[in-house]
């Protein structure tokens, strides 16, 4: 059996591990060892290390055949030091591993004005965040490309799930952008995400990057007047660019200065990934009526 470790084992790759520990043994990097129970109850084997420190990540080398990395950059910065640590770690190993599979984000595109994005579209970030994103993506090829290492790379954008809705901003009342100012906003079930990151280790190509997304093409306010609906919260109000920008934080305006409508067939030709819920909405109800 392989072993694959996984780097971030955060909401999305737990959702994988039932998949996963059927078919592999399952290392995963975890910071505290509190947290390390847990993994071991569902068939994982802990590591105990922190990617803010190179000298805890000895025992990474040379451990596993496949690496899952869904690990955030840091806060601050342009750049990714975590993702710089993780590889040095790795490549230190006589035994690499053959197959790296990363969750980043669309945010690397930037504002694409509503236009159609596809992954041949050059990175253009407009955000810190982005900018260590788009660090991360070219410390990750340059390793792939000296190791021989095959590499996908998954974009994904709003991931939503049970615990990740924005129902407290609706219940505040925070408004969202006029249709005037309004812009096109990308989503993916956590599940689907999951989905996709299993099928990344046996299909996704070297040195390939993924649009995953569901086949929606909806502009922000109408996704939040869908949730309202799909909830029954009130709807929210509708404000203009200038005014949302005095009652809303600056990371909250910086998403909605940014629309794209991604491109997700090579998602489905390549990976074979047709989302379990083709419409953000439908995966709305589907939440709704599980509760």
């Amino acid at each position: 059996m392989k072993n694959i470790l996984i780097v971030g084992c955060g909401d999305v790759a737990q959702r994988a591990l039932p998949w996963l520990t059927r078919r592999f043994r399952v290392l995963a990097l975890v910071r505290r060892a509190e947290a390390a129970a847990g993994l071991r109850a569902r068939g994982v084997t802990p590591i105990i290390g922190d990617l803010d420190s190179l000298r805890s990540l000895r025992r990474l080398a040379g451990i596993a055949d496949v690496v899952l990395h869904s690990a955030p950059p840091p806060d601050q910065g342009d750049d990714d030091p975590r993702t710089r640590r993780l590889l040095a770690a790795l490549g230190r190993g006589e035994s690499l591993a053959r197959r790296l599979v990363y969750i980043g984000t669309s945010g690397v595109y930037g504002d694409c004005r509503g236009e159609r994005v596809a992954e041949s579209r050059p990175l253009k970030p407009t955000t810190a965040r982005a900018r260590r994103r788009v660090a991360a993506e070219r410390r990750l090829r340059r390793f792939a490309c000296r190791h021989q290492v095959r590499l996908s790379i998954l974009r994904a954008p709003g991931i939503y799930a049970a615990e990740r809705l924005s129902l407290e901003r609706l219940k505040r009342g925070d408004p969202v952008l006029a249709e005037a100012d309004d812009v096109f906003t990308n989503h993916i079930h956590a599940d689907d995400l999951a989905r996709a990151m299993m099928l990344a280790i046996f299909r996704g190509r070297g040195g390939r990057s993924y649009n995953i997304n569901d086949d929606t093409a909806m502009k922000m306010g109408d996704y939040y007047d869908g949730m309202a609906d799909v909830f029954d919260l009130p709807r929210p109000p509708r404000m203009s660019r200038a005014d949302c920008a005095q009652c809303l934080s600056s990371m909250t305006m910086s998403f909605m200065s940014e629309s794209r409508r991604l491109d997700n067939a090579r998602m489905k030709t390549e990976l074979g990934l047709r989302p379990r819920w083709p419409h953000v909405i439908e995966g709305l109800r589907a939440i709704r009526n599980e509760k």
